[in-house]
């Protein structure tokens, strides 16, 4: 049986491992915690460069999605033609207009 302040913290650690944090920092992110008020300053940076890391990731991987959904509409739409030249010369109006930019 975990206490509310226990269940707690196992959330951040989950939260911290999931944005891909090692275990190594997690472990002295709590020992900064142990610390008190005087490490507030260095808790608070680190969640700060978390943050940007995670943002930075998901803008990666919208990249990615993005150039995937252009592949899948490129497969669909030549698959549905029978052949790759139907999309391959197609001029960019005929591109979906979110799937432009991704044209290879």
């Amino acid at each position: 049986m975990f206490s509310d302040t226990e269940l707690a913290t196992l959330k951040v650690i989950e939260c911290l491992k999931s944005s891909g944090m090692s275990i190594r920092d997690i472990k002295e992110f709590l020992g900064w915690c142990q610390e008190g008020d005087p490490s507030i300053g260095k808790r608070r940076e680190m969640f700060h460069r978390r943050l940007a890391e995670v943002e930075a990731q998901i803008a990666g991987l919208e990249r990615t999605r993005n150039m995937l959904r252009y592949k899948c509409w490129y497969y669909d739409t030549a698959s549905e033609a029978g052949t790759e030249d139907a999309v391959r010369d197609l001029p960019d109006e005929a591109i979906p207009e979110d799937l432009r930019d991704y044209r290879i």
